[in-house]
């Protein structure tokens, strides 16, 4: 028998079913196609790469535009292949063999992963009713824990709240580690914390071009720190992580950044239309959200999840997750994605099927 690594067996991999779904509104992703000056831009400077060439090793390029729209130097900014893999590389700097690490729950899934596999414990502070995080709870927790780092999810993925930016502030003031905010919905809620680098220097927030940027497919997200945690977060990043291409589009989607303007104002407002034709609906409980999906509950989720699925819509079943039976996640998607989705649930609901 092979010798694996201690503890590897214990981890639950990630994953999702990997279906194409005509109205796909189960991944958070961008609602419709890139803006058509974005994509036209991106294909000139993907054309002109040097395939046979490795990218540039410290993504400079890429720094150096986010620092300059960001109001902060390229050495406030660490590149990686989405979000995730530098909130991940942060576990791996802050935790460690008996070192505790604190996030809300329910929250993103895949935190609980990053912290095992940094060989450290993942300690849960449990949202209030209605999905709210009370800063208090979470401050207390991770004093009496001695924590290693603190994350939260600002909007949290899947509930859809968020901490208004003082009571997060609340949290970075008082705690005696870093505090990770993952900002990756934060394009369609507004109300970041990145004012708040240059006063706390525990404060590292974290963002995507997955979401409001329409670049799932490209992977590629970014932390902004001080330049001391850049540094160490460096150490556990590999060489080259991100390659030529993603860098590239990347690029291009933020020196165009106010082309996506118009499409998140019409996500924001489709969010609320669908919120609001939802809380019609008996039966049906629409909790509040500041991001681009909303997340619902009720008795029959699984067989409703089952129905739509049987009209080619695909949304996320969470019934199982703790914290979040009866639960489904839907992402807000176009109009006519949207419509698709309100007139399958409302035959349902009405048990006209």
């Amino acid at each position: 028998m092979w010798q694996i690594r201690p503890g590897l067996d214990t981890i639950k991999s990630y994953h999702v079913p990997d279906i194409a779904w005509p109205v796909k509104l189960d991944a958070n992703e961008r609602a419709g196609e890139l803006p058509p000056k974005v994509q036209a831009a991106i294909t000139a400077r993907l054309a002109a790469i040097a395939a046979n060439r490795y990218p540039e090793i410290g993504q400079h390029s890429l720094k150096q535009a986010l620092s300059e729209g960001l109001g902060l130097t390229p050495g406030n900014i660490a590149v990686g292949n989405g979000s995730s893999e530098v909130l991940a590389a942060l576990c791996r700097v802050f935790g460690g063999p008996g070192r505790k690490i604190v996030y809300p729950s329910p929250s993103f899934s895949m935190y609980p992963i990053y912290c095992l596999l940094a060989d450290s414990r993942p300690v849960t502070v449990e949202l209030d009713a209605g999905f709210v995080l009370a800063p208090e709870k979470v401050f207390s927790t991770a004093l009496q824990e001695q924590a290693a780092l603190i994350i939260l999810c600002v909007p949290n993925n899947p509930t859809g709240g968020a901490m208004p930016p003082e009571a997060i502030e609340y949290v970075v003031a008082g705690a005696r580690c870093p505090v990770v905010v993952d900002e990756a919905y934060i394009d369609f809620a507004g109300n970041s914390v990145l004012g708040l680098l240059g006063k706390y220097p525990n404060l590292i927030v974290a963002r995507t071009f997955s979401k409001a940027f329409g670049l799932a497919g490209a992977r590629v997200g970014y932390i902004a720190a001080s330049r001391d945690i850049i540094d160490l977060v460096g150490k556990v990043l590999l060489p080259y992580d991100v390659n030529a291409f993603s860098l590239a589009a990347a690029a291009v989607a933020w020196e165009l950044r106010a082309e996506f303007a118009a499409g998140i104002a019409a996500t924001v407002a489709e969010r609320e239309r669908v919120a609001a034709a939802l809380k019609e609906l008996p039966a049906i409980e629409v909790f509040p959200s500041a991001a681009n999906f909303l997340l619902v509950r009720s008795a029959r989720a699984g067989e409703l999840a089952s129905f739509l699925a049987s009209r080619n819509i695909g949304v996320r079943d969470f019934g199982k997750a703790p914290g979040l039976a009866g639960c489904l996640r839907v992402t807000v998607g176009t109009a006519a994605e949207n419509d698709a989705f309100l007139a399958a649930t409302e035959k349902f609901i009405r048990g006209e099927v």
